[in-house]
């Protein structure tokens, strides 16, 4: 346990009581009603993860409303994801967000020079799922599907610094040790081997310091999906569409509000399912680093005086690997001393890859300029005034068509 502040304000668990405040955002609801956004796949009903999810979410009272933002195949997929949020106590809503309907409405948005279509994955999903939410709440909570220490506290340390007024934060971030208590092992590798290396090589080896740069390394996990933001600011930033979704986001928060209205929060011990690396960067973890890398220098290139180049890119690659092994002689102390299984050997392969991983990026990033932000709901709501309303009414239409209870079938 740890006290010290970083450049945003870090709220730390030294026995945060999560009942009281629960209890506080149920109070304030009436003026700062709180909303729940969680995207999924289809895939993720079958896991016992999300059952506990609906579980602990029935014991909460906190919550106004909950969307559901769910990638599926086809309307069976769909119909299954329906019946099994049925027995969620709170008011939610399911959004087939690759469904007919809402797809019918993308189509006429291009209409208006708002085409999301080439758009795919979670981050579109967001994006619809925060129009939606925007009807019902003040404060906006952010999770996964596949969280398997969840529990019922874990909506309420992210939303009360956004609903207290006496805090009054604009955006808070979950943090957390990603380690499987139950197995003794470490993960975070993302984290750990890629983002946290890459941004110290550019500040301290490339001898390029900056402000966002700062504030990245501000955030103790930055790839956290744990996040809640005031409905103002979900709807005047623009949704990264990629793996990059997460940092993209932080640097969309960076430009649309100020740092004291930041705040992490500590969520503790978290696990959720585990990805592979991937054979190349088209999958798996490997395709999550192209991307976040790629996002990354694209936000040097936005709000720095970084030239951007191919030998600077070359640069980062080779000096961040030597940091990142650094890194892996730390964690492997640090396993040793908390009886951790450590596996140093993988921990390097993983460091090679992501090494191989900036320089096969570098030349994407210099040959792909295709823009990864969707435009944000401020500019689709001028464009056109319902958009949001037309896409809760989609989704209702969805859940009365196939609902088990609809006879008319």
């Amino acid at each position: 346990m740890d006290f010290s502040q970083e450049r945003i304000t870090t709220i730390h668990d030294c026995g945060i009581n999560g009942q009281k405040i629960a209890d506080r955002i149920s109070k304030l609801s009436l003026v700062r009603p709180s909303v729940v956004i969680i995207p999924m796949l289809y895939d993720e009903i079958k896991s016992d993860s999300l059952q506990l999810i609906l579980d602990q979410l029935n014991k909460s009272n906190y919550i106004k409303q909950i969307t559901i933002a769910l990638s599926a195949e086809d309307s069976s997929q769909y119909r299954e994801v329906l019946d099994f949020f049925g027995k969620l106590h709170i008011p939610h809503i399911v959004v087939w967000c690759n469904g007919p309907r809402i797809q019918k409405i993308m189509e006429e948005m291009k209409e208006k020079e708002l085409d999301i279509t080439p758009f795919t994955g979670k981050g579109k999903d967001v994006w619809i799922a925060i129009g939606v939410a925007s009807l019902y709440g003040y404060a906006i909570a952010f999770h996964d599907a596949d969280i398997k220490t969840y529990d019922k506290y874990l909506p309420a340390k992210l939303l009360y610094p956004i609903i207290e007024p006496e805090l009054d934060f604009f955006y808070n971030k979950g943090y957390y040790a990603r380690i499987d208590i139950e197995s003794r092992q470490m993960f975070g590798r993302v984290h750990r081997l890629f983002v946290e290396p890459l941004i110290e090589t550019v500040v301290k080896d490339i001898n390029k310091s900056s402000e966002i740069l700062r504030y990245l390394q501000a955030f103790r996990y930055p790839l956290s999906g744990e996040f809640a933001m005031t409905k103002d600011l979900a709807m005047n930033i623009r949704i990264p569409s990629d793996w990059g979704f997460e940092v993209g986001l932080l640097g969309e928060v960076y430009r649309n509000t100020t740092m004291k209205r930041i705040s992490q929060i500590d969520l503790g011990f978290y696990n959720h399912k585990h990805q592979s690396m991937g054979s190349d960067v088209s999958e798996g973890l490997s395709k999550m680093a192209n991307d976040i890398f790629i996002t990354f220098i694209r936000l040097l290139s936005e709000n720095t005086n970084i030239q951007i180049s191919i030998p600077l890119l070359h640069s980062i690659s080779v000096k961040y690997k030597r940091l990142a092994q650094d890194l892996i002689r730390q964690y492997h102390a640090d396993a040793i001393c908390n009886d951790l299984k450590y596996n140093r050997h993988q921990e390097e392969t993983h460091v090679d890859t992501f090494a191989d991983i900036i320089q096969q990026s570098k030349t994407e990033y210099f040959r792909n300029t295709s823009d990864v932000l969707m435009p944000d709901w401020k500019r689709a709501l001028s464009a056109i005034p319902n958009l949001n309303k037309r896409f809760r009414n989609a989704a209702l239409e969805d859940c009365i068509e196939y609902s088990k209870y609809n006879t008319t079938k």
